[in-house]
């Protein structure tokens, strides 16, 4: 913060940006080290902003301070509550990174079968279901329709 209390200042912001925009970046990966780091910096990055959120002051206690001078209590707790789900969540990746590097040797997460069959399908082109209706395409309900089809029901319309 700065020394007037007006509010963040650049430093903070860009380390806000950095930590962000580095722990997506780790997200994106196939390694489960570096997921689990991308969580570490992402919330890391999100607890700061939250801080940078709240009133900088003296402590929140009653009874040291005026209370216009005191800082806002609310961005500390959810930051508190923030770290402790992000530890949690931490410790569980890195349960499941040992898991998988104890088992096969390494710890990247390998591609689904279905997966491998979408994209075998998408290579040759092929459609995913058969239309069974004959209509096409443009002509099925539920295609060009995509309100529920219990509302359709309760309004009275068409079923």
């Amino acid at each position: 913060m700065t020394r007037s209390g007006a509010g963040p200042t650049l430093v903070l912001v860009l380390a806000v940006a950095v930590l962000v925009g580095c722990g997506v970046i780790l997200l994106l990966e196939r390694s489960l080290t570096r997921i689990l780091l991308g969580v570490v910096m992402l919330g890391n990055g999100v607890n700061l902003l939250i801080l940078l959120g709240g009133r900088a002051g003296g402590a929140p206690v009653v009874g040291t301070g005026p209370v216009e001078r005191m800082s806002d209590p609310l961005p500390q707790a959810m930051v508190l509550t923030s770290i402790v789900i992000t530890f949690g969540f931490t410790a569980f990746l890195l349960a499941v990174a040992y898991r998988s590097w104890y088992l096969s040797g390494d710890d990247e997460v390998p591609d689904d079968l279905e997966d491998r069959q979408i994209i075998g399908r998408a290579e040759r082109n092929e459609v995913g279901a058969v239309d069974r209706g004959g209509e096409g395409p443009n002509g099925d309900p539920e295609q060009v329709d995509p309100e529920p089809a219990r509302r359709r029901l309760r309004r009275g319309g068409d079923s």
